[in-house]
């Protein structure tokens, strides 16, 4: 069973660029205004001025003046579907689920066997991490050995189930989620996500109604985000790698030796950080081969837009909406007045390395895990993926979004302006 051909996100088609922001219009359909566009017609109709219903903006014009045009060059662009019309649907019904529980929780014993009973007699396949039946409290319960006994059962760093697993249902925090990411170094299945953790930024389902949550999901009826991650290649000398069981592997020859590249998949943010030293670290940022800047401070954070509201805002980022296809580079207490965060396209690719007069060395972590040394020599190539993380939706993207901004980060929190009124206004 291909994940891959298991789940879609649908498409909605609307006539015009003014309806969708960009879609090529379709003769005969009808826009949203009620009007019907034919591709003959070269006046502007009432949906060329109505207000664009989708998240995007309406596709610009690339011809300029009489004789000036954009060049088309269909290999440099970027497809971005509208994410107002992001839906979940199912390619053939789902069989499988993996179900991903915060290790040594107690609270979750209880929400963990309610969830995998039900799953279980929807006849679903449950997929189960082994070291999460290793809790006594688990083996202890005899009326829950019979369900046990229906689990497919994997380990972390040995066993591949990138191609069994119809979709993911993860019970804690925000951690569970990236944890679900670093599971999968290419398609992700869609992730359902309680918040039963502390944070809960990127878990929007609460557990009170998960029967009729989780049943529309196997149904197809739900929104999704397509959360896109990191694509990042650590090359460093075969002697200085710590090589990880489940990491990808690529090894080269070189005048110095063997080298070794190590690739992740990262939802939130690599950090790069100047460890234990007491030094100020310095490292040297590239922009698609060019040198933008030398980093002297802490460290540097290179976020996805999901990553913009973790580490990055705490180091005085911007925050950005996961639909936004950008990167964000944020210094950490750089040692310089001018160092603001950027935001840079999607499609550039990023690299890292020491400066040649670094004091020392340097250290890099990929969503807070895997964490390891950089040398002089070594190398850390970042692009955007293209292997997002399908995220389910409560409601819908914006409303989710702004939901966890409200409640979890309390944005925008004051105490109310009392009303003036017009006796006061004299004075």
């Amino acid at each position: 069973m291909e994940t891959g051909e298991q789940v879609g996100v649908e498409a909605v088609p609307y006539c015009c660029s003014a309806c969708d922001g960009g879609e090529t219009p379709t003769r005969g359909l009808a826009c949203r205004t009620g009007k019907t566009r034919s591709l003959s017609t070269s006046s502007a109709t009432a949906c060329d001025y109505r207000k664009n219903q989708s998240l995007h903006g309406p596709s610009p014009v690339t011809t300029f003046g009489p004789k000036a045009c954009m060049l088309q060059n269909p290999h440099a662009v970027m497809h971005i579907q509208d994410p107002a019309s992001q839906r979940l649907t199912w390619n053939k019904p789902p069989k499988s689920v993996l179900v991903i529980k915060k290790i040594q929780d107690a609270s979750l014993l209880q929400p963990f066997k309610e969830l995998c009973v039900f799953l279980t007699e929807k006849n679903m396949i449950v997929y189960v991490e082994r070291k999460v039946l290793v809790d006594p409290a688990i083996q202890s319960d005899e009326s829950f050995a019979v369900v046990i006994q229906k689990f497919c059962t994997f380990r972390e760093d040995l066993d591949d189930i990138s191609n069994r697993v119809d979709f993911i249902i993860c019970l804690g925090g925000d951690g569970t989620l990236l944890y679900a990411s670093s599971l999968f170094q290419k398609s992700v299945p869609p992730v359902m996500a309680f918040h039963l953790g502390s944070l809960g930024f990127l878990t929007p389902f609460n557990f009170d109604a998960y029967q009729s949550q989780v049943t529309q999901i196997i149904e197809g009826n739900a929104a999704i985000i397509l959360r896109s991650r990191l694509r990042v290649v650590k090359e460093s000398r075969e002697k200085k790698a710590r090589v990880d069981e489940k990491d990808i592997i690529m090894t080269n020859g070189d005048s110095e030796g063997s080298r070794k590249a190590l690739q992740y998949q990262v939802l939130n943010e690599v950090v790069v950080d100047r460890g234990p030293s007491s030094y100020l670290s310095n490292v040297d940022l590239f922009l698609d081969g060019h040198l933008i800047t030398t980093v002297q401070g802490d460290g540097v954070i290179v976020s996805t837009p999901t990553g913009s509201t973790a580490y990055a805002v705490a180091a005085g980022a911007s925050m950005i909406h996961p639909n936004v296809p950008a990167i964000m580079i944020t210094p950490i207490c750089p040692h310089s007045l001018s160092f603001r965060p950027i935001v840079v396209p999607a499609g550039v690719e990023l690299k890292i390395m020491l400066s040649r007069d670094a004091r020392n060395t340097a250290w890099v972590s990929f969503d807070g895990r895997k964490r390891q040394e950089i040398c002089h020599g070594d190398s850390i190539t970042i692009t955007t993926s293209c292997f997002p993380v399908p995220s389910i939706c409560f409601r819908d993207p914006v409303n989710d979004w702004f939901e966890s901004l409200a409640q979890c980060l309390h944005w925008n929190v004051r105490k109310q302006q009392n009303y003036l009124s017009s006796e006061e206004d004299e004075f």
